[in-house]
């Protein structure tokens, strides 16, 4: 009989490990505290750089993670350490005795209304990239329903680098995603101005710096090198938007019928509780310490625990998926070896 391994997390990373194991010969139980697979990128869109629809991906890997036991709805009330194993009690009142754990908690979106200088919560025209997403998928929003759409700004790391937010960690990927939300709207309202305020562009990953020259060059899109320092409202309920452009040397002034905040990945607060419970270690910024930032990304401190995803710092979806490859096949090496 196969020991037992827990994954804690139904996003992309719990769901791609999963199937590893499955493959491997073992019956995985995904724990996730939704009513759905899938995770963050469940409510997104498209994916970038090559605009795939974001469905196909989730659902891909949900039909393949089918067989493993999986429960909705439901939290880790309490874990210990045994002896070579951890004894885990389920909100639902399932006890499973296990082996390895595996967590793919994931991060949550930085709360934009922290940073109140941006209005979000405050003006009507300010959304974050979360709502935006939400609308590509279905269309519905008040917001840009009801307003004519002849400029939309876009302010780059809302929450990421930032000290006074507590955050000085680089989110990696509202860059991307802000170039990426950008050609949506071009492509959704033609006649539009769309300006990408931003402090240094990171396109690291493989055909990023493509994308952001075709967003220029194909889509016209308009970025500005400087930090937005004040966001106002109008009579007409447009937002004002002043910063200075520092390419330029000059201050800069617009007027938008939308305003969208790329909202950082920060920590799931469920880090810390968990980590808690078995006394493994957290990071300076709140996500999972792991063995090594190197060689051992996937492993903990402890024997049987292993990480996957976003739990220990901001990643790519192809990130994602390869750390839990490979976390799969350590658990497979660890329970075996």
């Amino acid at each position: 009989m196969k020991d037992n391994i827990v994954i804690v997390g139904g996003g992309i990373a719990g769901l791609e490990a999963a199937r590893q194991l499955l493959k491997l010969g073992y019956s995985p139980i995904i724990v996730e505290k939704e009513d759905h697979l899938g995770g963050h990128v469940a409510k997104w869109h498209c994916l970038f750089p090559d605009m795939t629809p974001a469905s196909e991906i989730v659902s891909g890997l949900i039909e393949a993670a089918g067989q493993a036991n999986i429960f909705l709805n439901t939290e880790i009330s309490f874990m210990n350490r045994l002896k070579d194993s951890y004894n885990i009690m389920l909100s639902n009142g399932v006890s499973v005795i296990a082996k390895v754990v595996l967590f793919t908690t994931g991060f949550s979106v930085f709360d934009a209304s922290r940073k109140e200088e941006y209005g979000y919560g405050v003006y009507d025209q300010v959304m974050t990239n979360s709502d935006l997403e939400q609308w590509f998928n279905t269309g519905k929003d008040q917001r840009i329903e009801n307003a004519d759409m002849n400029a939309v700004g876009f302010v780059h790391c809302v929450g990421s680098r930032d000290e006074k937010a507590r955050n000085p960690q680089c989110s990696k990927v509202c860059c991307i995603t802000a170039v990426k939300q950008a050609i949506e709207m071009k492509k959704r309202f033609p006649d539009a101005m769309i300006y990408c305020f931003y402090m240094d562009l990171r396109m690291f990953g493989k055909k990023y710096e493509d994308f952001y020259i075709a967003a220029q060059r194909d889509f016209g899109i308009r970025f500005i090198r400087g930090r937005v320092s004040e966001v106002s409202e109008n009579i007409d309920g447009r937002v004002i938007v002043k910063a200075e452009d520092t390419l330029a040397g000059k201050p800069v002034k617009v007027t938008l019928d939308l305003l969208v905040l790329m909202a950082g990945m920060v920590c799931n607060p469920d880090c810390g509780s968990l980590a808690g419970m078995i006394s493994i270690q957290t990071d300076t910024d709140g996500f999972f310490k792991s063995r090594d930032n190197i060689a051992d990304i996937t492993s903990s401190m402890k024997d049987g625990i292993y990480f996957a995803g976003a739990c220990t710092g901001p990643k790519t979806v192809p990130e994602t998926l390869a750390e839990a490859r490979s976390a799969a096949l350590e658990i497979h090496t660890y329970i075996n070896r």
